[in-house]
């Protein structure tokens, strides 16, 4: 009879409480401890593709938004060069020039014209301006490096020149 005992004891001892037993004795169910369920599963991933996507558009938005304000630096880089160099080593003369930069990227026309005082501050005497005075020039130089509106810089500026800057140009 002792051996009976002793081997219902080993055998009590040894028998582990299924799950749902253990987490009934925690206080808390069993479906809790079994893992998430599909649909869990499927709203996850539903919210990760959606983070993803929204956090995706945002680097794409910003990289071309970068290469925008790459080009629109390089243009006006290249425009204040050119605005350097009108009347350098040369006469400024009224006129027109065009050319290409980096392999036909950027565009550029530059436009030299008398400048009109659209509201002159003295009435114009009969005379006109004085021999061998100087008189202002109006440099309009757009750069341009794509078809849209906004991918081009429109620059005007005055220059004042002499007439022996202007090989006799003719006065207004």
């Amino acid at each position: 009879m002792r051996d009976a005992t002793v081997r219902q004891a080993v055998n009590v001892a040894y028998v582990a409480p299924r799950i749902g037993e253990r987490a009934r004795r925690d206080g808390t169910s069993a479906r809790l401890q079994r893992g998430y369920t599909l649909i869990e599963v499927v709203v996850a991933f539903g919210l990760l593709a959606f983070a993803l996507t929204l956090l995706l558009g945002s680097l794409s938005n910003a990289t071309r938004q970068v290469r925008i304000a790459n080009d629109a630096g390089r243009a006006a880089l290249h425009a204040q060069s050119i605005l350097d160099q009108v009347g350098v080593g040369e006469a400024l003369a009224p006129g027109r020039r065009d050319g290409r930069l980096e392999n036909g990227r950027y565009q550029w026309e530059l436009d030299v014209s008398p400048f009109q005082d659209p509201e002159p501050r003295n009435a114009p005497t009969q005379a006109g301006p004085a021999i061998g005075a100087p008189r202002l020039l109006q440099v309009r130089l757009i750069v341009s490096w794509g078809d849209g509106p906004r991918q081009r810089i429109v620059l005007n500026s005055l220059r004042l020149v002499t007439p022996t800057d202007l090989n006799a140009v003719p006065v207004p």
